[in-house]
C-alpha cells in the first residue's frame, strides 16, 4: 500500500486500541485520542489512500469552493454534483434543523433543534470557511508574500475568527494553515481541531495536498512537505466496521503504488484553474483503489 495508507492505518489502530468512548453533540459516541500528527514529502507521495476510493472530484471541488470561489453558498457545490454540506445548509426561511446533543441543567439531552439565521444567510453555511477566506482575502495575500517576501514569518492562514462563529453553522474543523518557503519549497503546516478520521481525515489530507501543489505551481516553486496537527482524532461508534474492513484489507490485499496529481502547466493563475464540474485542470493519474467503504455521517 502507499506510504499515506500505512500511516493512516496506523492511526486507525492506534484509535480502536486506545481511544476512550465519548459523548458528543451529534447524540452518536465517538472513541477519540486527544492528539495526532502526520508528516506528508510531497516530492515523495501523493497522499490519497487506496484501501478505499477517495471521491476524488468532489474533494477538490470542496477545496475549491473555499479557497478560490471563496463561497459559503451550498447551491454552488450542488450544481456540480457534490453533496457534501447538505445537511449543513440553511434553508431559504433562514432556519437551519438538526437533531443534536446539547448542554440543560448540567446534563447532555439529544433534542430537535433549530437556529435561527438572518434570511441573507439561505442556502449557505453562514459565516464560515469560504466566507472567511473571502473576508480577509486570506489567499490573495498569501500569494502576494510568498511571491514577494517568501521568508516571512507570518503566512498564516486562520479559518476560525471569533466575531463570526455564532453566525456559522459549523465551524471551521480544519481551521488555520501556515506557509513557509525553504530552498525552493513551499511547505505547509495544518491544524485541525476535530477529525472525523474515517470521513473527513482522507478528504481533507488530499485537499490541502492539491491545494499546496497549486499554490507552489503558480509561484514558480516546488511542492515540500506537509506537516498535519490534530486535536480529538475520533471514529464514530458506526464507523468501526468500516473501519475494520479497511484494516482487513489493508493487511490481506497486495501493495497499490501511489498515484499521481496533474496540473494544467499553462495556468498560472490560482483563480483560472477550472472549478466547473469537470475540474478540467486538475488530475488524478494512475489511481487504483479497493473500493468504497460507506461510513456514516453524523452532524
Amino acid at each position: 500500500m502507499t506510504k499515506w495508507d500505512k500511516e493512516y492505518i496506523k492511526l486507525c489502530k492506534k484509535i480502536l486500541k486506545d481511544g476512550v468512548e465519548v459523548e458528543n453533540r451529534t447524540g452518536t459516541n465517538t472513541i477519540k485520542i486527544p492528539s495526532y500528527h502526520l508528516k506528508f514529502d510531497l516530492q515523495k507521495e501523493f497522499p490519497v489512500l487506496t484501501t478505499k476510493q477517495l471521491y476524488f472530484r468532489q474533494a477538490i471541488l470542496e477545496m475549491l469552493w473555499i479557497y478560490q470561489a471563496q463561497s459559503n453558498d451550498v447551491r454552488w457545490l450542488q450544481e456540480r454534483n457534490v453533496h457534501i454540506w447538505d445537511e449543513w445548509q440553511i434553508d431559504k426561511n433562514g432556519l437551519w434543523k438538526a437533531t443534536q446533543v446539547i448542554l440543560e441543567n448540567k446534563k447532555l439531552v439529544k433534542k430537535d433543534i433549530v437556529r435561527e439565521f438572518d434570511k441573507k444567510y439561505a442556502y449557505t453555511i453562514g459565516t464560515a470557511y469560504g466566507y472567511i477566506v473571502n473576508k480577509f482575502k486570506l489567499i490573495d495575500k498569501l500569494i502576494d508574500t510568498i511571491k514577494n517576501n517568501p521568508n516571512d514569518r507570518r503566512m498564516v492562514l486562520s479559518l476560525w475568527q471569533d466575531d463570526y462563529l455564532s453566525t456559522a453553522v459549523l465551524p471551521s474543523c480544519v481551521w488555520s494553515s501556515e506557509w513557509d518557503v525553504t530552498d525552493g519549497k513551499l511547505n505547509l503546516w495544518v491544524h485541525q481541531r476535530s477529525c472525523d478520521v474515517p470521513l473527513g481525515l482522507p478528504f481533507n489530507i488530499t485537499q490541502y495536498a492539491v491545494l499546496l501543489n497549486l499554490i507552489a505551481h503558480v509561484c514558480d516553486l516546488k511542492p515540500g512537505t506537509i506537516d498535519w496537527s490534530i486535536k480529538d482524532a475520533h471514529i464514530y461508534v458506526n464507523q468501526i466496521e468500516g473501519i475494520k474492513e479497511q484494516i482487513r484489507r489493508f493487511e490481506a490485499l497486495p501493495d497499490i503504488k501511489a498515484p499521481t496529481l496533474w496540473i494544467n502547466p499553462n495556468i498560472n493563475d490560482f483563480y483560472k484553474f477550472d472549478n466547473s464540474k469537470d475540474c478540467n485542470d486538475i488530475k488524478i493519474i494512475g489511481y487504483d483503489h479497493y473500493g468504497p467503504i460507506k461510513f456514516e455521517i453524523s452532524q
